[in-house]
């Protein structure tokens, strides 16, 4: 099941074609990937960094940008696991605006390090069990 979370597209956000810059529509996804592990496993993404000493960089992304995303448009960001492996796990994530148009879906890798010297760690059973239930 998708966790759901909601954005607006702010100005600073658009480029000279009015529409959302790219790298500012990847931002936004790892604004929500931080928002996502507290309602997937109850624990901040700064918790997990700053407290665990666990990171989990992304390492593949394969993104389709669908349908541009305006100055103003709320985003609802729906984040689901698509696979969940021993040391990375593969994130779904699916943009709609207030109307309900899709506008951009990626699938992301990432891999569980260790912040010291971001070596891959097996992802721990207390995070693992929280993204399970957010399997598709």
């Amino acid at each position: 099941m998708a966790v759901t979370l909601e954005r607006r597209v702010d100005y600073p956000m658009i480029d000279n074609a009015n529409i959302a810059y790219y790298p500012r529509i990847y931002d936004l996804a790892h604004r929500f990937f931080e928002e996502s592990w507290e309602l997937m496993c109850g624990i901040t993404y700064p918790d997990i960094i700053g407290k665990h000493n666990l990171g989990f960089p992304v390492v593949n992304i394969d993104t389709k940008f669908v349908h541009p995303l305006r100055y103003g448009d709320v985003v609802t960001a729906e984040i689901s696991m698509k696979h969940i492996g021993g040391k990375s796990c593969t994130w779904q994530y699916d943009f709609f605006n207030q109307e309900s148009t899709h506008l951009w879906t990626s699938t992301q890798v990432t891999v569980c390090v260790d912040m010291n010297d971001l070596a891959p760690v097996l992802i721990p059973d207390w995070l693992r069990e929280g993204l399970a239930k957010h399997l598709i």
